[in-house]
Parts: structure tokens; C-alpha cells; sequence
């Protein structure tokens, strides 16, 4: 633990359904932890009731392991994660944690959406993949190919994924991060079976590829395994090829931290030095009954020990001190006594204050990590009740426990019904969520069938929107227009935030096409809306301000129209006449102002309602083809591509999410069961005209909102 050049942190990232959790499995019976005979059928990494009855990863999961090469010890700290696109949060979260990533594909399957998905997630980490092509005897058994033929389906899998990786990050696949079978950054074989081949390890083992396709075809994998076992292969190519803690710094911190590098933390986190300050991000927190809340997250400098005091930062400054301090092993947490070094993957108890996202450290000031972008976002809804009064202060604790476990739900309450609102991923999501508040929390609830999240944007642009306090002495005037795309997506990719030295984020700004006045004067970055202050020595507005932003955050909080998030937004003050007494221009004042001043500006520049979209990809025999791609269309959904693999066609499109309830089992009957689909986010799109009114009047009528379209004069006297 304390020699960061023989750590290694990887997570193993995949499509669902494509072997990861039976990889991990078979890595730890190789390493001694599991018993060989279970590998692949006890699922140790999937440690919950609920993983092991549907087959699924739900949550990601962190082991650590010795293996030993080229006569050197290694410890490998590998995080086994979720396929589903609902869980695609976990991660992220993940990638935050590790450097390297073994990426799986199914040699049959090839590359699908969701390992595009993962793959996008680890190169925008600055995470090393490598390639593990799984299931190699489903080629020979069930698509009875040849050995010419199976080298050349293998090697178009290879193919795939480098076009992603160039595609993705052009500059890291010429800096050497194309994947190679001959350099052995890719391996073939089956982790059921326990076994794999490299080229390298080819040369020690003497294991040809003639062996794999006879070996496999006489249904003798066991030979193979015994001969070039799974776990030797595959933990070599990760100790050769995948990034130690001190390479991988070196270029990872410039990326998720944008503080100021000749500081002695900045030093301290390029070196990895176990000297240096503490700085601790934490990328997963559950809940463990007996010692309650467990932070696990990647210690890029330091030593923590147990009983030290950390600060959280962005929370009230008083430390917290730490209980345990250990690491884990699928379900079990080990403590380390001794403390725990730079490096690593730590689990500690004790930091009370700390959400996933949360920069932890020992100084009483420092610059946040850049916080975690999700590639999705929350695009359904239930209402949650607690089904015995009595229970009611125990849900809020519960929900406010969900809400630190899991970033990616958003849990709010409707003030009209008092409805707690969990909003997630999909249905698979929430219904997990709701699943483990009664089993977990022990709280009876009653949920509501799932509605969608929609969002709120402006088609056009308003000038000189005026908010008037409603004592008629502070007056604010606002302009409102579209955000444009490009600083949308540097927002998204974590380009750009207010985390970020003020000349760093201007620069950005600026070569996204804003102009200098506008990225000097950005006061604050909401989700993707921004507030600028384009004003000029007005008298108080610094005092103010902060109402100011309090406001434009309730108002992008949710909607003129439906009370639905707003996205995409740009806000500038441009001018403001404030009372000369502080007593006159206080919350009660200012809030109402510029939240109105906001709304009714959205509704003249054009406010529209966008729905979440869902891209589907369906592989379907060629007689079942009509019946896929109709039920693509059935649901206001388009087809855009489609395409023979073998027998198999494969149908790609997208549908509204509104759409999209009773998809699986509807596409099962059509197709009398024989569809393979994956579905993933795709963005959203603006509500057909012929059907706006309705949506708006149903979300209205469900928030208790008056039943009639809003107009710019409900909030402002004249337009």
C-alpha cells in the first residue's frame, strides 16, 4: 500500500449482461479469496439480494487484491461496475476512483451502446482502457465459426473499439493509448470458464489460437484454464499496461482539479506524495448498520489515519473526525491499522458532513475537485408517501440518506401535496430505490406509477425585463437568450465551472464564442444556466447578490410553464436601481424580484418544453424486423439506422421516454420474445406543438397549478 508504483486501481467497465461481475469473480478465486469451483456462479461482487435475484450489478463494488509479477508484489484495487444504463451514475463515480479501466465486450454482441457509453465516461476521466473480449467459445458452440473466421470477428471487435477511443480522445489514442493485441493490451477468452491468451502471455504458455478453437469446439475449456488461467492474463496486462498512482496523477489532477499547481497540496497530488496534505475525494457513501455512514473514495495525497479531523469542504467549517479507516472487500469493510497512504482506494467512517462529490482534506481551505458530470440525467419521476403517518420523520431522514447515497436521484417535495417527488435514471432506478427504502430503511411507503421529467428552455431572447420588489423601491432588469450549444457542452464535459481560476474559465468561455464582458462578469452556473452581471457601479449589489443568485436559483429550479427544470439558460443583469437602506432590499424583497423578473422573461423570449429522449438499439432475427421498427414508431419515435450482422438484423432509433412505459414486455410479444435491445440517454428534444398544451395542462393539473397556460403579466405588471 505504501509503494504507489506497485498499486495499480482499475474498474471493470462493460454492456450489461457482457460478464463483468463472473471477470470478477474468476479474478479473485485466482487470487485465493473465493473458491475456484463457485467463481462465476457466486457473484461475490454482487453482494445485495436484489443483484443476485435479477442477474444484474446495481451497485458498484470495490475488492483489493495481491498478484505478483515479474517477481514483484502488486496490489490491484479493482471496482466491479454496474452495465444498466440506470446505473450509469455508479460509474462515473467509479471512473473518478481508478486510473485504468479493463474494458469488456462480448465477442458475439461486439461493442453495444452502453460499452460506447462507459468507454466516453473513462476517457473523459483521463482513465487508461484496456480490451477483454469475453465469451470467445459462444463464437466456436454457438455461432460454429472457424478459426479463420473467428480471428477476423475478434479483430473487428479490436477495430471498434480503437474508432471509438480515437474518436473520443484523438490526442490520448496518438499518445499511445490505441489498443494492440500484439503489444498485449487486449485479451480473448471466456471468464466463465476461467481461462484467456494474450500475445505475451501466448509465448509463455505456448496456448495458440488453434488450441483456443479446438480446445473450445471438444468442449475442453479446462485444459485451457489450467494452461493460461484467466487471472494471470489478465492481471498481467493490467500491471503492464495500466497507469500506477504516480503516472497517472501526473496527468489526471490537471484535468479534475483546477486549483493552483505550485500550491503544497497542487505539488503534493501531482507527486502522490503520502507526505503532502490530505486530499480525499469521495465517490461513494453507503450505509453500514452498525457503523453508519461509509465514504469511500480515492486519497490522491496524504496519510489518513483514524481519529485525524478532516474538513468537508463547502460545509460549515468544523472538522470531522474519523472513526475507522480500512478498505473494502466486495460486502466486508477491512480496517487498516496504521493509517492508509496516497494511492489508494479508502473507506473511512466518520465524515458526517461529506456527500458523493465531496473534497475532503486536512487544510482548512482548498480548491474542490471538479465535481462529477453525469452522462444522463434524472428523466422519471414517483411520488413517495409514507403509508403510516407515523413514519413521516423518518422518510425525510431516509430520502435525505437516498439523496447522499446516490447523486444522481434528485429528491424534493411538492409544497401543493406534500409529496416527496424521488426522480432517477428510469424505471429500473427507481423502482430499486423505492425497493430498498422498505427493505433497507424498514419504512412502509406507497409510490406513485412514474411520471417523466421534462425540462424548460427559451427559443428566443428577451431585453429589459423588469422585477419590481413587491414594495416597489428595487427594480432589476434582466436579458434572457438561449445559452449556446458549445458552452452547454463544455459545461457538461466539467470544461467549465465555477470551481475553476477566473482566467482559466474566461479563456474557455470565450473560444465557446461568449464575449469578453460576459465571461468577466459570470456570477454563477446553474446545471447549464448561467447568470451574468453586466452591470456598472451600481451602489449595494455586492451586498445583494447573493439574493440575487438565491433567486435565479429558485426560478431555474423549475419553469414559468410547468414547473419544470429549466436547462440551457442565459441570464444577464444589465441594470438595477436598489433602495439605499438595507432594511428595504432584503429577502423578501429581492427573491420575489428576480424570480419574477426571470419567469416572465422566459415566457416573452419563447419558453418551450423539452422531453427526454431514449436511443434504442434492437437486435432482432430478419422475419421479426417489421415488428421491431413499428414498435419504434408506434411511439413517436424514429429510425435511423438499420443494419445485418450474420442472420440478425440490428434496428437503431429513438422514442420519447414518455413513450417508452410497456416497451420491454410489448417488443417481447411482438417479436414473440426472440428481440435482443439496449436502450440509452439521448438528449432532449422539443415537444411536438399538436400535443404542448396537453402535456403542459397534465403536469400543471398533477403540481396543482392553475389550469391555464401561464402569460408574462402573472408575474410582472407589463411586458
Amino acid at each position: 500500500m505504501d509503494k504507489p508504483e506497485h498499486i495499480r486501481n482499475i474498474g471493470i467497465v462493460a454492456h450489461i449482461d457482457h460478464g463483468k461481475t463472473t471477470l470478477s469473480d474468476s479474478l479473485l478465486a485466482g487470487a485465493g479469496m473465493i473458491s475456484e469451483e463457485l467463481a462465476g456462479k457466486q457473484l461475490f461482487m454482487d453482494s445485495d439480494e436484489m443483484e443476485q435475484a435479477r442477474g444484474i450489478t446495481i451497485d458498484a463494488s470495490n475488492v483489493s487484491m495481491v498478484h505478483e509479477y515479474a517477481g514483484q508484489e502488486y496490489l490491484i484495487n479493482m471496482i466491479d461496475t454496474p452495465g444498466h444504463v440506470d446505473f450509469g451514475g455508479d460509474v462515473t463515480r467509479a471512473m473518478r476512483a481508478v486510473d485504468g479501466a479493463v474494458v469488456l465486450v462480448d465477442a458475439v454482441e461486439g461493442p453495444m451502446p452502453q460499452t460506447e457509453t462507459v468507454l466516453r465516461q473513462a476517457l473523459k476521466e483521463q482513465v487508461r482502457p484496456i480490451l477483454f473480449i469475453n465469451k470467445v467459445d459462444r463464437l466456436v458452440n454457438e455461432l460454429k465459426v472457424d478459426e479463420t473466421e473467428m480471428q477476423i470477428r475478434l479483430g473487428k471487435v479490436i477495430d471498434k473499439i480503437n474508432k471509438l477511443i480515437r474518436g473520443m480522445n484523438e490526442e490520448m489514442y496518438q499518445k499511445g493509448w490505441k489498443i494492440d493485441a500484439a503489444n498485449g493490451s487486449v485479451a480473448f477468452g471466456s471468464a466463465l470458464y476461467k481461462w484467456a491468451v494474450s500475445v505475451p502471455y501466448m509465448k509463455k504458455s505456448n496456448v495458440s489460437f488453434k488450441d483456443v478453437y479446438n480446445k473450445c469446439r471438444d468442449n475442453d475449456q479446462k485444459w485451457l484454464a489450467k494452461q493460461s488461467p484467466l487471472c494471470s492474463v489478465i492481471l498481467d496486462m493490467v500491471v503492464h499496461h495500466l497507469p500506477n498512482p504516480l503516472e497517472a496523477q501526473t496527468r489526471r489532477i490537471n484535468v479534475i482539479w483546477h486549483g493552483d499547481k505550485t500550491t503544497p497540496e497542487g505539488k503534493a497530488m501531482l507527486t502522490c506524495d503520502p507526505n503532502g496534505p490530505v486530499c480525499l475525494m469521495v465517490t461513494d457513501i453507503s450505509f453500514d448498520p452498525h457503523a453508519g455512514e461509509v465514504a469511500t473514495g480515492r486519497l490522491f495525497s496524504g496519510k489518513v489515519q483514524r481519529g485525524m479531523e478532516l474538513f468537508v469542504m463547502g460545509t460549515a467549517k468544523k472538522g470531522n473526525r474519523l472513526q475507522s479507516v480500512g478498505i473494502f472487500m466486495g460486502p466486508d469493510r477491512n480496517e487498516v491499522e496504521g493509517g492508509i497512504p496516497a494511492g489508494n482506494i479508502i473507506a473511512v467512517t466518520g465524515l458526517k458532513d461529506a456527500i458523493v462529490g465531496s473534497t475532503v482534506t486536512n487544510l482548512m481551505d482548498m480548491t474542490p475537485f471538479e465535481s462529477l458530470k453525469h452522462y444522463s440525467e434524472p428523466v422519471m419521476t414517483v411520488a413517495v408517501e409514507a403509508k403510516n403517518m407515523k413514519d413521516l420523520p423518518k422518510l425525510v431522514e431516509v430520502l435525505r440518506q437516498v439523496g447522499k447515497e446516490d447523486p444522481t436521484v434528485k429528491v424534493s417535495i411538492n409544497e401543493e401535496t406534500g409529496e416527496h417527488l424521488i426522480s432517477g435514471m428510469g424505471e429500473l432506478h427507481l423502482e430499486i430505490i423505492t425497493h430498498r427504502i422498505k427493505r433497507d430503511k424498514g419504512v412502509e411507503i406507497v409510490t406513485s406509477e412514474p411520471i417523466v421529467v421534462y425540462r424548460e428552455t427559451v427559443s428566443g431572447t428577451a431585453s429589459d425585463v423588469e422585477g419590481k420588489s413587491p414594495n416597489r423601491h428595487n427594480r432589476f432588469y434582466l436579458d434572457l437568450s438561449p445559452l449556446p450549444q458549445a458552452v452547454v457542452d463544455a459545461i457538461r464535459n466539467g470544461e467549465i465551472s465555477m470551481n475553476m481560476m477566473e482566467v482559466e474559465r474566461r479563456t474557455v468561455l470565450m473560444k465557446a464564442g461568449f464575449e469578453k464582458d460576459e465571461a468577466k462578469g459570470i456570477k454563477d452556473i446553474e446545471g447549464t444556466n448561467v447568470f451574468i452581471d453586466m452591470t456598472k457601479g451600481v451602489q449595494y449589489l455586492n451586498e445583494t447578490m447573493e439574493l440575487v443568485l438565491e433567486a435565479f436559483h429558485e426560478a431555474v429550479g423549475g419553469g414559468p410553464l410547468a414547473d419544470e427544470p429549466v436547462m440551457n439558460l442565459k441570464v444577464k443583469l444589465v441594470d438595477v436601481k436598489l433602495h439605499e437602506d438595507a432594511i428595504h432590499r432584503g429577502p423578501a424583497q429581492v427573491i420575489p424580484a428576480v424570480r419574477a423578473a426571470v419567469k416572465a422573461g422566459m415566457l416573452i423570449a419563447g419558453d418551450v418544453l423539452m422531453e427526454p429522449y431514449q436511443k434504442i438499439q434492437i437486435n432482432v432475427p430478419q422475419e421479426q424486423m417489421g415488428a421491431a421498427t413499428s414498435q419504434i414508431q408506434g411511439r413517436r419515435g424514429q429510425v435511423f439506422d438499420m443494419q445485418t450482422e450474420g442472420d440478425q438484423f440490428v434496428v437503431t432509433g429513438r422514442a420519447p421516454v414518455a413513450e417508452l412505459f410497456g416497451f420491454a414486455s410489448e417488443l417481447r410479444s411482438a417479436t414473440e420474445g426472440r428481440a435482443m435491445w439496449s436502450t440509452e440517454f439521448a438528449g432532449f428534444d422539443v415537444v411536438p406543438t399538436n400535443i404542448l398544451k396537453d402535456v403542459v395542462m397534465d403536469i400543471r393539473k398533477r403540481k396543482g397549478l392553475k389550469l391555464e397556460m401561464p402569460r408574462p403579466t402573472d408575474y410582472i405588471d407589463k411586458v
